[in-house]
């Protein structure tokens, strides 16, 4: 498998699998903090499972992003899209983790959830909304411009990405479908790697 093959099945795997957690997780989180998460538990549980299948697949898709540029990769930028996308997956996961010890919380019937639960939530649509759509602009931002310089991607599409990361980076809201962004553009980056004729300057079989 070519590695711009590579990139874009991994790309919209994590898309698809991100996305999906997302959408559970918005639809499944009690509307206040008094009701237990137990009572959508099955659902949320599905998200907190996909959630690390999802970062996998983002670490292939960066891995093999990085591959694609070979000769041609900047330093500064590659470092700064490889820190940002690292710490993205960081809070991500950490949302993730406060997540399930809520809804472990939850499943307890003898424990005064409320206070805890409200904590939880706090502490993850910190996590989530604050810092981890914040590393995704960065990140986006970092390889948008790595595109630009070697114009392994169309202007339109870098413009495109700039847009959505400066959404990320300047809109305040501890709304969960923010985060939506993210993958849906990862999705529509692999698609267009996946379906363009055009090889990557030192892409190698891999």
């Amino acid at each position: 498998m070519r590695t711009p093959r590579a990139a874009a099945v991994a790309g919209i795997a994590f898309g698809v699998l991100f996305a999906t957690s997302i959408v559970l997780l918005g639809t499944s989180l009690p509307a206040d903090t008094a009701t237990p998460w137990v009572h959508n538990g099955s659902r949320i549980a599905t998200a907190l499972t996909l959630a690390p299948l999802a970062g996998i697949a983002f670490l292939w898709f960066l891995g093999v992003l990085r591959d694609r540029l070979g000769t041609y990769e900047d330093r500064f930028f590659a470092t700064v899209a490889l820190g940002s996308g690292l710490l993205f997956l960081a809070t991500t996961f950490t949302s993730m983790a406060v997540a399930g010890g809520i809804l472990a919380v939850s499943r307890d019937a003898n424990a005064g959830h409320d206070e805890t639960v409200n904590l939880g939530r706090i502490v993850m649509l910190h996590l989530n909304n604050v810092y981890g759509v914040r590393m995704a602009g960065v990140f986006m931002i970092s390889l948008g411009t790595i595109w630009l310089r070697t114009g392994l991607m169309p202007r339109w599409l870098v413009i495109a990405t700039y847009l959505l990361a400066l959404t990320l980076l300047v809109v305040v809201s501890f709304s969960i479908w923010v985060a939506l962004v993210f993958p849906v553009w990862a999705v529509v980056i692999s698609v267009y790697v996946l379906t363009s004729p055009r090889s990557a300057p030192g892409a190698e079989d891999v």
